[in-house]
């Protein structure tokens, strides 16, 4: 990822909103309704020129496609890799069962309703790679070629196996192992067109509270530990500068009570071949971690970003407050840091000021 010597650079995490008329024809897709594929195309293209604009006026330095063509971070693998439709994954988030309220209207985001996740149910490989070329093709004329300051997004072996739950392969390893080696050739196709990499990897966090009652902190840390494996199997071929991370706890709205420390994991993180690690550092629930830094070492080469926006809250943050947090992180070179601004997760994720986004989600 690049960085600068003089000032910090800005980013986000990924997924941007989409326009009303776009996010209806994603819905319709998702829901098997037939979608002429051309005007389709059109319309994603004119978006990522648009989005990719809209961020460069912001003042966004790294920018991406707001993730205009799929729809959502994870579930859009099942588009690009064969072995997929078994039955459909359900979701149990630990710090919503205390909150049945809230739980129904997350539940119950109308936008969630589309998303789609059939199991596993034979070999994995890759289907096609028409998706991602044109993505790059996209990038490349809204950037008017220039991707040193482009970054695209991939879900992670881990977060796709999570996803997508295993109704074939003998083993959890050799699952998430068989996506990796299919995930290679979308990771290369990216790497081969200059922009940087992004990995999002909730897995090692999220995972967490995500389907995980009666499993212990030990049994996390073992599947954590081979999903980092994964990831830098499927990343072999491209240099860590060019590799950025994203972990994360669930951009939902929840109260986040179940969320693992990041103490817990840091060190299983900190093996993944990326070099940059993108993570919360804004909200009421992790905001206080960038302290675990003044004791952890951070391995040689190794950048963070932290994110400095808070997604969840309708509050639009004071620009002092956003400048001090540099102070207020004593130990953290401006050498070896960027900024996000964090972002929506997915065009099927609740987010901050829905109504003016453009998209429900």
């Amino acid at each position: 990822m690049p960085r600068s010597t003089d000032h910090f650079l800005t980013t986000h995490v990924g997924s941007l909103p989409r326009e009303e008329d776009l996010t209806h024809m994603m819905w319709a897709k998702e829901d098997g309704v037939p979608v002429d594929q051309g005007a389709f195309q059109d319309r994603v293209h004119q978006a990522v020129i648009d989005i990719v604009k809209k961020q460069k006026d912001l003042g966004i330095d790294v920018v991406n496609d707001g993730e205009q063509s799929k729809p959502s971070y994870a579930t859009y693998i099942k588009d690009r890799l064969e072995g997929f439709g078994g039955s459909e994954n359900s979701y149990i988030f630990a710090d919503l069962v205390e909150f049945p309220n809230l739980a129904k209207r997350v539940g119950e985001d109308p936008a969630r309703q589309h998303r789609h996740a059939p199991g596993c149910k034979g070999p994995i490989s890759v289907k096609t790679t028409d998706d991602v070329h044109t993505d790059v093709r996209n990038m490349k004329e809204a950037t008017g070629g220039n991707m040193e300051y482009a970054f695209f997004s991939s879900a992670s072996p881990g977060v796709t196996s999570i996803f997508f739950k295993n109704e074939y392969y003998p083993t959890h390893e050799e699952y998430v192992f068989a996506i990796a080696e299919a995930m290679r050739t979308e990771y290369e196709i990216i790497a081969e067109s200059g922009a940087t990499l992004q990995i999002d990897c909730p897995d090692l966090a999220m995972g967490r509270h995500m389907n995980s009652d009666g499993v212990s902190l030990d049994d996390f840390r073992k599947v954590s530990e081979i999903h980092v494996e994964a990831l830098n199997h499927a990343v072999q071929n491209i240099p860590p500068e060019q590799l950025r991370m994203h972990l994360c706890w669930g951009n939902y709205g929840g109260p986040h009570h179940c969320d693992m420390n990041f103490r817990d994991i840091i060190d299983i993180v900190m093996k993944a071949k990326p070099q940059t690690l993108l993570f919360e550092a804004a909200n009421p629930r992790h905001a206080h971690e960038w302290a675990l830094f003044e004791e952890f070492k951070l391995p040689e080469g190794k950048v963070l970003c932290p994110g400095v926006i808070e997604v969840q809250s309708n509050y639009i943050e004071h620009p002092e407050l956003i400048a001090s947090a540099s102070s207020a992180m004593p130990t953290w070179s401006a050498l070896r840091m960027s900024w996000q601004v964090r972002t929506a997760d997915s065009v099927f994720m609740s987010g901050r000021l829905p109504s003016t986004r453009g998209s429900p989600g």
